[in-house]
């Protein structure tokens, strides 16, 4: 299985039964399986908890923490490193700036970036996408 890395939108599909969910499961279920971890940067998850708390109050945000304490998701600290690659596509792609996070992090790892933001559509020659439908 090659690395995966999300973004917030594929954890809000999750979270939120919005299409994509089951391409989701599957990715979790094969992560469990392989004993893989499935990354998020440090910048994206903070949107997903923030997202999560907005949307269904502490319930919410202890929902998105018990899911991360009990599977492979492994949130990413950031360093200067991706802070300045991240900077880097942000400029060139015009990208919002959790999404250069989330592009940095996958274009480091050589890993599949898994999202349901079209936004990504221009880095596709640079990281192998997979998107959720």
């Amino acid at each position: 299985m090659k690395p995966a890395v999300l973004d917030a939108s594929a954890m809000l599909a999750m979270f939120f039964g919005q299409p994509g969910v089951e391409q989701m499961r599957e990715l979790f279920h094969k992560a469990s399986e392989t004993d893989k971890p499935v990354f998020i940067s440090a910048v994206n998850w903070a949107e997903v908890l923030d997202k999560m708390e907005r949307k269904h109050g502490k319930a919410g945000l202890d929902t998105a923490r018990q899911f991360e304490g009990t599977t492979p998701l492994e949130a990413v600290p950031v360093d200067r490193e991706l802070a300045e690659a991240a900077a880097g596509l942000k400029v060139t792609h015009n990208l919002g700036l959790a999404d250069a996070f989330a592009a940095a992090l996958a274009k480091s790892m050589k890993a599949e970036l898994v999202t349901a933001d079209t936004e990504f559509k221009s880095v596709e020659k640079e990281i192998k996408i997979s998107w959720l439908k």
